[in-house]
């Protein structure tokens, strides 16, 4: 190759190069420049026509994000709905953090044709072809941090199916999304002192800074938020260790046991009166039990009701009771909340945020 075409090359290359790093600045600046997402956790911005919002479509939609959450002392959905026609979405509103879009295909309604407008003609054609789709998940489409999901079908009967094959799956997307959003606020600033109290029992713990440790042994420790008032709620953390022997001890008998037994022992409603120790609510609400698992390590999640054995306290906690099989220990963590007469959903979501970030440590982490 002779000079002038290797500078040739050279040229080509460079401004090849140029021109795709000028697409990446732009992206990056497109990106940038788009303001920050917010609202509160929990509330999810819905856009859908009217009519349909109160018809069978509805009806679907309010079994997904309305649906009670399990274990509360009192009914309070998974969500906080703001219904919204989809012609009033403004710039304001579009840059709320969760945002669905609600339509289908076949109907000529200005709300739902509002929304239509923005599926391109193969992408309906290809809902037509696949009644099986049903979700169009974008991020950071208006705003930075934000999640905008779009519901869709091509008639009502389809969308309403999908919806309720897939009703587990929606709400899994948004309390996953809203408990990273919460873990980031909440772990700012972390407790040392609960760290390091946390190590003999073999765990890893993360809580904010304003945890204090109200009890600690060698098997158990409980950790509080200080100071709670009429505006906030008391919320307890308490983690317990114990040898693995036998899969009965993650039945849910055993479990209910193994907890009055940790309770009658440590925590009490009154300090002063040792039968007032914490007890689960076994009739209303029941407790509700759940297996999955928690990073290779089989759990049971408990949600339900807590008392006092001489009935002078109660509220609702979530725990889980996790298998270590490989080192033969079981763990019990548990937050529970008192807050008489008070909302609880948000309560338990940062527990749950905070027990899920909470680690069974290596084995030589255990003995370093």
């Amino acid at each position: 190759m002779s000079i002038k075409n290797k500078s040739l090359l050279v040229l080509a290359l460079f401004m090849a190069s140029m021109v795709l790093w000028s697409c990446e600045e732009n992206s990056e600046t497109a990106s940038s420049m788009k303001p920050k997402a917010r609202g509160a956790i929990g509330e999810i911005v819905l856009a859908i026509d009217s009519v349909k919002w109160q018809g069978p479509v509805g009806v679907a939609l309010r079994e997904v994000f309305q649906e009670d959450l399990q274990g509360l002392i009192r009914d309070e959905s998974i969500f906080t709905i703001r219904r919204v026609d989809p012609r009033a979405m403004s710039r304001i509103l579009r840059m709320a953090t969760n945002i669905v879009y609600v339509t289908t295909f076949d109907d000529r309604k200005a709300g739902s044709q509002n929304i239509n407008s923005q599926f391109t003609k193969e992408s309906k054609e290809k809902a037509l072809s696949d009644p099986s789709l049903y979700l169009l998940r974008k991020v950071d489409e208006f705003a930075l941090g934000q999640e905008v999901i779009y519901l869709f079908g091509n008639s009502e009967q389809e969308l309403i199916q999908n919806l309720e094959i897939n009703k587990g799956k929606i709400q899994n997307l948004f309390a996953v999304r809203e408990r990273d959003r919460l873990a980031k606020l909440l772990l700012a600033r972390k407790s040392s002192s609960a760290s390091v109290a946390g190590e003999p029992l073999g765990l890893k713990i993360n809580v904010p800074a304003s945890y204090q440790i109200a009890k600690q042994e060698n098997d158990f420790l409980w950790l509080r938020q200080p100071t709670p008032t009429g505006n906030r709620p008391d919320i307890s953390l308490f983690f317990y260790e114990t040898d693995y022997v036998s899969e009965d001890q993650v039945s849910p008998e055993s479990i209910i046991e193994l907890r009055t037994e940790i309770t009658r022992k440590h925590i009490y409603g009154d300090p002063n009166n040792r039968n007032s120790y914490l007890v689960i609510e076994t009739v209303d609400p029941a407790p509700v039990f759940k297996n999955f698992m928690i990073n290779n390590n089989y759990a049971v999640e408990i949600r339900g009701g807590w008392k006092t054995n001489n009935l002078s306290m109660g509220g609702s906690f979530l725990a889980y009771a996790i298998v270590d099989s490989k080192e033969g220990k079981l763990y019990y963590m548990e937050g529970f909340l008192y807050y008489p007469n008070e909302s609880h959903r948000e309560s338990i979501r940062e527990i749950e945020t905070l027990l899920l970030a909470t680690e069974v440590a290596p084995k030589g982490e255990k003995e370093s």
